[in-house]
């Protein structure tokens, strides 16, 4: 069977986890991240809530992934972005 090497990775305030996979070329893009061991790694990727994308595209993970696929592991937001800078605003009034 064919191998394909996707990247897998997750992204913290002061650390990245970037691990290299090489897989089967029917994988999914849960296949990658199991393979990636990355779950063993860091202990609050919680599987199936965190958001996951191939190059800052949401998917599934049930998604099939190519040779060179980029996967990365969304953290979830403490706060909203736009609430955020909201509060950062009113700060200087």
């Amino acid at each position: 069977m064919k191998t394909i090497k996707v990247t897998v990775v997750y992204a913290l305030p002061n650390i990245q986890y970037i691990n290299e996979v090489n897989i089967n070329s029917n994988s999914t893009v849960k296949d990658a991240i199991l393979a990636s061991n990355l779950l063993n790694l860091v202990k609050n990727i919680q599987f199936y809530r965190n958001n996951v994308g191939i190059y800052n595209k949401l998917v599934c993970l049930n998604s099939n992934i190519k040779n060179g696929d980029r996967i990365e592991i969304y953290r979830n937001l403490i706060i909203d972005p736009k609430e955020r800078r909201r509060k950062r605003s009113n700060i200087y009034i």
